[in-house]
């Protein structure tokens, strides 16, 4: 059955399928019956990719002598982050009288009515860090013309998952070391033999925070480095991310009336007007010219006149400044 994405494509359109393969008009609802199994599918494609029609109510009324099964791409009554293609109801749904709605659109599993059953078995396989865990079908055990057993069956063949690690609690850099080669096995293990993808994200407020900010490619190298040696099917690490924040608060020392909280408000009130960016733009063009040309050029080209690249330094020099008067501060 054609959802958006097939409607969307020129290839699928030209697709042979297998003789035991039925497409779903996209016109109006079709039934097919299954005799020798005593089942009636129901389902209809999309003809363009944004139908925002309801299609279920066309659906004809389920056969009280046969098992019916409802096939239907929809985002429901609507899901964060999906585009809201043929909308429709729990009740639409339950008013055909079938015993089971299985539902595309959606990637992430859920079981959305047992009453009858309805449900997003989800992708069957995650595409990126927004799709994490197991992915798979649903398989649907039917006896005497009534649902058995509904159980998800893991299909995937890798894995994507977050690794957030409260790092406040850590002294050394060791410490964090340590934690994170927990953390990276604790998702290896949790794949089940499949390799996995890792986004690391260390948050909190450590004692550790300006030599971890300081160096973040060094720690980013090591961490990778960790992942890479780890047993198990194998472990990428997909991005590092760096949250933490100083031990001692930044909030706190800004209510105090000295030099070092002054310093702190002018470093955090500073800001890049149109004619200040104008002429370090001038003064960096000469930098420009000395980088090699697979830097300037490329999918993803870096230019450090840009005026948002200058603001990104700008705020990152903020942050190392205010890292170095904090750590200095807790020691003195």
């Amino acid at each position: 059955m054609a959802g958006n994405h097939d409607a969307a494509s020129q290839i699928t359109k030209h697709l042979r399928l297998p003789d035991n393969v039925t497409l779903f008009s996209t016109k109006h609802p079709e039934q097919i019956v299954l005799e020798d199994l005593n089942v009636a599918v129901y389902g209809q494609g999309f003809a363009t990719r944004a139908v925002t029609d309801d299609l279920s109510q066309a659906y004809p009324q389920g056969d009280p002598q046969l098992f019916n099964i409802g096939l239907l791409h929809t985002c429901l009554d609507g899901k964060p982050g999906h585009e809201p293609y043929a909308p429709c109801s729990v009740d639409g749904l339950r008013s055909k009288g079938y015993q089971y709605w299985a539902l595309g659109h959606v990637h992430n599993r859920e079981e959305v009515s047992q009453d009858p059953w309805i449900v997003f078995p989800g992708n069957i396989q995650g595409r990126h860090i927004r799709e994490l865990g197991p992915k798979g079908c649903t398989l649907v055990s039917v006896k005497n013309v009534e649902i058995a057993e509904v159980e998800h069956r893991d299909l995937d063949v890798m894995r994507w998952s977050l690794c957030e690690l409260d790092v406040s609690a850590s002294e050394t850099i060791d410490d964090i070391y340590e934690q994170v080669r927990e953390g990276l096995q604790s998702a290896s293990d949790a794949a089940e033999g499949r390799p996995v993808a890792v986004r690391l994200v260390l948050q909190g407020a450590c004692a550790t925070h300006s030599t971890l900010h300081a160096d973040r490619e060094r720690w980013t190298q090591e961490y990778r480095a960790l992942a890479t040696g780890l047993g198990g099917a194998g472990i990428w690490l997909e991005k590092v991310a760096i949250k933490t924040w100083p031990s001692v608060s930044v909030d706190e020392v800004l209510e105090r009336d000295d030099a070092l909280s002054g310093l702190l408000r002018a470093i955090r009130d500073m800001e890049m007007d149109a004619s200040a960016l104008e002429l370090l733009t001038d003064d960096i063009s000469a930098l420009r010219q000395k980088l090699p040309a697979e830097l300037l050029g490329g999918d993803d080209p870096y230019d450090p006149t840009k005026p948002e690249l200058l603001k990104e330094a700008l705020e990152d020099i903020k942050e190392l400044l205010v890292n170095r008067l904090l750590t200095t501060e807790k020691g003195a």
